[in-house]
């Protein structure tokens, strides 16, 4: 396997490049893996920092003798010897620049990261993704080489505050490759260098923007890339007609406050080409309109919604039962009303393959879990059988065995369940898993005490 082609190698430590140790592991197989291994594993260092004090010695060691020396004189450093010259240069490898990593593993030292930044700006290196968190003071856009380093952006993830917007202007001179941005601006932010830097680009495709002011210019800017973003995600209801702008749209998240009334705009959208949806107290009957005109491509949908006045769930059921036949994911809250036009949809979308339900709210305590399980067993699509349940009252023993002995002769089952009470006794229900998982109904099992009720589709993805 060590004569393996370099380019088959390649391809297979990118694959391993996220396993835990693998790509470590591989290092002293031989020299031509040492040298494949090395650029893929430096080329986002800052991704796993479980052991920020060996990445920072090994990022001191590429420092110049004079630049230990000064941090030595200052006391930040007890002695120059243990960081030794490494035999690469480790660093030309890296194409992500973070900067809250940075300031994470110097401890916010000054004198640390000073030394840092200047030694990962210059005329040597190229970053096609750059990080910049909230308050960041450092005016690296004066450090020689910056133009040359930024130039062929392709991702640019930014806190935006009136200490960044001399670097934002100066990246909209010299970059307009940015394909992925997100940024976050609060109330009295000064937010021109960000609307300059969005005007400039040539292929923005994904947009990821919060924000907590109203009445800015940042969606007119976007507006102008409505023909090539097909990925947005904003946390607050757009205005106007904001939305109908991007035709071209494949995923979208959207979301607001749950006392929110203005999302009638949402009837004038038309997104043909949908296929991921994820949205957040929107009230049902905009967001059935707005499913309807998505011509049958959405596969996946994760519905979140606390607001207290949204009595329309039926027609937001009807609208996906009739107009997501490629439907694979759905995440929705159930209450006891909704099983009628839940059933049919389970009857009509075949394609569904994973399914998250979150029963009810924590004050419905007569959640019907019997009703849920007797529909699911009987109008269940044949290639249905990862379940995810988020619940605030215990489930009937029986019940749950029931589902169980009705689900035989099925494809055994993945199962995944969120209790939302730290003092539920939930020793009963794990014996009873276990031994259905013995009889091969249930193919695995995990249990997440008080996790991320809304934590989407990684668990049943990952187990297919």
């Amino acid at each position: 396997m060590s004569n393996l082609n370099e380019d088959i190698l390649y391809l297979i430590f990118e694959e391993l490049k996220d396993d835990g140790n693998a790509p470590f592991s591989c290092l002293l197989v031989n020299k031509n893996w040492f040298n494949i291994i090395i650029p893929i594993l430096w080329k986002n260092p800052w991704k796993n920092l479980k052991k920020k004090t060996i990445l920072l010695k090994v990022i001191i060691s590429h420092l110049s003798e004079e630049s230990k020396n000064n941090l030595k004189s200052q006391n930040v450093l007890v002695s120059t010897t243990s960081y030794q010259k490494p035999l690469f240069d480790y660093i030309s490898f890296c194409k992500h620049l973070n900067f809250e990593a940075i300031f994470d593993i110097a401890n916010s030292h000054d004198k640390i990261i000073n030394e840092i930044i200047k030694l990962f700006i210059n005329e040597n290196r190229k970053f096609t993704h750059l990080y910049i968190p909230n308050q960041f003071n450092h005016k690296i856009h004066l450090i020689p080489g910056f133009e040359y380093c930024f130039s062929r952006l392709e991702l640019l993830q930014c806190d935006i505050d009136n200490n960044n917007q001399n670097i934002l202007e100066e990246l909209a001179k010299i970059c307009k490759s940015i394909r992925n941005l997100e940024f976050i601006s609060t109330t009295n932010t000064e937010i021109s260098g960000i609307i300059k830097l969005i005007t400039v680009q040539k292929e923005l495709s994904n947009v990821c923007y919060y924000s907590t002011c109203q009445g800015d210019n940042v969606e007119e800017s976007l507006i102008k890339h409505m023909n090539t973003i097909q990925y947005l995600k904003i946390n607050e209801e757009p205005s106007g007609k904001f939305l109908s702008y991007f035709i071209n749209l494949i995923s979208l998240e959207i979301g607001g406050s749950i006392y929110s009334s203005c999302w009638k705009h949402l009837e004038n959208a038309s997104l043909p080409h949908l296929k991921f949806l994820i949205a957040k107290n929107i009230p049902s009957e905009y967001l059935a309109k707005l499913i309807e005109t998505t011509k049958g491509k959405l596969c996946e949908i994760s519905i979140i919604s606390l607001r207290y006045d949204d009595h329309n769930k039926q027609k937001l059921l009807q609208a996906i039962a009739q107009n997501c036949p490629s439907l694979k994911y759905l995440m929705l809250i159930l209450e006891n009303r909704d099983f009628v036009e839940f059933e049919k949809l389970l009857i009509n979308c075949q394609y569904l393959d994973g399914l998250i339900i979150i029963l009810k709210k924590k004050y419905d305590l007569e959640f019907n879990c019997n009703k849920l399980f007797e529909i699911l067993t009987n109008s269940s699509p044949i290639g249905l059988f990862k379940f995810k349940f988020v619940f605030f009252q215990h489930f009937q023993l029986e019940s749950l065995n029931l589902f169980f002995d009705k689900w035989k002769g099925r494809n055994p089952m993945l199962l995944h369940t969120v209790p939302m009470y730290s003092n539920m006794n939930l020793e009963k229900y794990f014996v009873l898993v276990e031994k259905y998982k013995a009889e091969g109904i249930v193919k695995q099992y995990e249990n997440d005490l008080c996790g991320d009720s809304y934590e989407e589709f990684e668990w049943i993805k990952k187990r297919i």
